[in-house]
């Protein structure tokens, strides 16, 4: 008897202790905000800066690894109810009703801010005519009024076609001259080569003076003036640019959110903080956006010399 409790109690000895080992070697597949792998959906008009913004952070960081898709606004969103998407980044945030609707099914309201501030840019070909228009200009040519083709950078809900519906045509549905092109660098193809077209992208494409390639598509395209709807003075006309969104010049200026699904703090909640702080909203004034979280000014000074 004594030598069977010895062996059972020796088994339960063993027993015990694989079960703590096996415990202490399990390795957590959890994410942090400095390790792990994501998905996340982005919205095309956006791309360029994205880029820019996910390189410097995988270098800084080299244990996240970030998988973007890049897609159509509205398919973002539909992104965003899979269990798979961490993360969106579009040109609008949630409404109240849409906060509810997540937190009933996730148990916890997704987070959502602005992160900068972008615009629709409208281009034309270096050599058309008109490269200055009114904001009834705008309207009209997207009423089909006038019968300008215009061309948008996408084939489906895009940003672009949800913010000019909204803000310039109030709801109001495209004329028949407003055609769709694939994405947004197809807009640009077209409007280079075609001097009887309007296109309209977000200013991330064309916006960036210090890019090779941005500078090549300058040389077939130009930056369409549009008149100030809030400016005081009248005929006052302004390119899409930092500073014009800026002093709000620009009429069709639109935010850029994140929209982020994470009760823990995980690779998406690193990627926020990182475009949410000095660097990121550095990466956003540098590509000619106007950042959202941080004000960059310039200050002079100077040195006494004793």
């Amino acid at each position: 008897m004594i030598q069977k409790i010895n062996f059972y109690v020796l088994l339960a000895g063993w027993v015990l202790f694989f079960s703590c080992t096996s415990s202490n070697d399990k390795v957590d597949e959890r994410d942090t905000p400095t390790k792990g792998t994501i998905q996340i959906s982005v919205d095309e008009s956006f791309r360029p800066v994205i880029e820019e913004q996910l390189r410097v952070h995988h270098a800084s960081f080299p244990n996240t690894h970030i998988i973007v898709s890049y897609k159509p606004e509205a398919e973002c969103f539909r992104d965003l109810q899979k269990d798979s998407t961490r993360m969106i980044i579009v040109a609008k945030g949630l409404t109240e009703k849409e906060a509810e609707l997540y937190k009933s099914t996730l148990s916890y309201k997704p987070q959502y801010a602005e992160l900068a501030y972008d615009a629709v840019a409208v281009i034309v070909n270096v050599k058309a005519k008109d490269s200055i228009f009114s904001f009834a200009d705008i309207k009209n040519i997207l009423s089909g009024k006038q019968p300008i083709t215009a061309i948008m950078d996408g084939k489906s809900a895009t940003s672009t076609v949800r913010y000019l519906k909204d803000s310039v045509l109030k709801q109001g549905e495209f004329g028949k001259n407003v055609v769709a092109a694939s994405n947004s660098q197809e807009v640009i193809d077209i409007v280079a080569k075609r001097t009887d077209v309007i296109g309209f992208v977000g200013l991330s494409w064309v916006g960036d003076s210090y890019d090779p390639k941005q500078l090549a598509y300058l040389s077939k395209i130009r930056l369409s003036r549009v008149e100030c709807t809030a400016c005081l003075e009248k005929d006052v006309y302004a390119k899409p640019s930092q500073a014009t969104i800026t002093r709000g010049e620009y009429p069709l200026a639109r935010p850029l959110f994140y929209i982020l699904k994470e009760n823990t703090a995980g690779v998406g909640t690193g990627f926020m903080n990182f475009m949410s702080l000095e660097r990121g909203q550095l990466i956003f004034r540098r590509a000619f956006l106007a950042p959202a979280k941080m004000a960059f000014h310039r200050r002079s000074g100077s040195i006494k010399v004793e």
